[in-house]
């Protein structure tokens, strides 16, 4: 029942009456009458009620287990779809404004190397970053473009509720480019790759060994210190490669160093699946890549993505290195289900196994878990449906863009000039 308790609506006064208005109060809510995809073992729940207290998820359970729940307002879903707020990745949204206007894009920098932070550039009040909430998407792991280096440099973890303070996390992985050469032979990339690894590799036994020649040690370069959080876990070493050669030579690296390894793009993964699979190495891919770009892209299909889900790999659906169309990952989703792949997988793909790559509090319906959820009015990878309500943390997000604003405004009857209405 909708109930609000004494001391919240005290508190609620105290704010209006010091004119507090900057005080956000977390309210409690419960989402009845949903089926809700929970994206954990407990499956999809029918006529199921989530119930959400201080922004986190306390209960997820069949409406028919009767439980009572105290809290400030009931959303009734009208029998929608709810999902965990699915997370972008690998792609440059707050990082590029207009992609043809080059003083607006900071995803790119000749000079960028390991330890390029991205971050600095990221601007949470782009208008892309709007849009992309309208295709319910509540998190997103930026990755810049990189420069001349093999090294794109590292990666940050936002939110989309456009905040100032949306950047969670920054330097969450390292991102590496390698396979064809314009201007030589991609085993010198692959050797820059195994030569940094092992001569960080070799420090880090050094120091171990002797302790003295730890206190004695000039101060690690910033790119060192990566490449040892790199070496130690803490980092994922994040590789964009298609062709299958290439992407066996980097899972032997992965063996030979005992690195936290994630493959991008995979074109040819499907050739050697069985391989990725037990290595257990997630694939990022972008299900909508059907043709073959280059020769180390010739087996790109829409079936991919089906493929490697049936064959063990724990795939990541993306739409990598865009700004500007990563609302339309749920439409690639949809794609990859339309050719083959398992529907509560390609639900995974956007939601939980994103999370669990990159180490995110997030992707799930379950108790304990941040908020981020989405009430949909129908199926989330049908074109025709939309996000009804959205929670980032537990607080409701407007779904409303700048697109919307400019139809509003162009369509708007008014005396004056269209292009005056306001």
């Amino acid at each position: 029942m909708k109930k609000m308790t004494k001391s919240l609506l005290a508190l609620s006064l105290a704010s209006t009456l010091l004119g507090t208005s900057g005080l956000a109060l977390a309210d409690s809510f419960a989402i009845t009458n949903a089926t809700v995809h929970t994206a954990t073992e407990q499956g999809v729940i029918q006529n199921a009620v989530v119930v959400v207290k201080d922004g986190v998820i306390t209960s997820v359970v069949p409406a028919t287990a009767g439980i009572t729940y105290d809290v400030d307002n009931i959303i009734d879903a009208q029998g929608g779809i709810v999902t965990p707020g699915f997370i972008g990745s690998m792609n440059i949204l707050g990082l590029v404004e207009v992609n043809a206007v080059t003083d607006s894009s900071d995803a790119w920098d000749k000079k960028a190397d390991i330890t390029f932070d991205p971050s600095f550039g990221y601007n949470p009040k782009a208008s892309s970053i709007a849009f992309t909430r309208k295709g319910g998407i509540t998190l997103n792991v930026v990755a810049s473009s990189g420069g001349e280096d093999i090294h794109s440099g590292q990666t940050f973890l936002v939110d989309l509720t456009g905040d100032w303070d949306s950047v969670k996390a920054t330097s969450t992985g390292v991102f590496v480019s390698l396979g064809a050469n314009h201007e030589g032979s991609r085993a010198t990339s692959i050797q820059q790759l195994i030569t940094q690894l092992e001569k960080g590799q070799k420090s880090l036994a050094k120091v171990s060994k002797d302790k003295k020649a730890k206190e004695d040690a000039p101060e690690p370069e910033a790119a060192d210190e990566i490449v040892k959080s790199i070496l130690s876990g803490e980092k994922p070493l994040i590789v964009s490669v298609d062709r299958a050669s290439d992407i066996l030579a980097i899972l032997k690296l992965k063996q030979r160093f005992n690195v936290n390894l994630v493959l991008v793009g995979a074109a040819d993964a499907v050739l050697i699946s069985e391989q990725i699979a037990k290595a257990n190495v997630p694939v990022i891919i972008d299900a909508m890549r059907n043709l073959p770009e280059s020769f180390d892209s010739l087996h790109n299909d829409l079936s991919n993505a089906g493929k490697l889900h049936a064959a063990g790999v724990k795939v990541i659906l993306s739409n990598m290195g865009d700004s500007h169309n990563i609302y339309n990952l749920r439409y690639s989703a949809g794609n990859a289900v339309a050719n083959g792949m398992d529907y509560n997988a390609a639900i995974a793909a956007l939601t939980v196994n994103v999370a669990d790559t990159f180490n995110i509090d997030s992707g799930s319906i379950m108790v304990g878990k941040p908020a981020d959820i989405v009430i949909w009015n129908g199926d989330p990878f049908e074109f025709s449906s939309h996000v009804v309500k959205m929670y980032i943390d537990g607080k409701e997000q407007s779904t409303q863009s700048r697109h919307d604003k400019l139809r509003e405004r162009y369509t708007t009857p008014s005396d004056m000039p269209r292009g005056y209405t306001k």
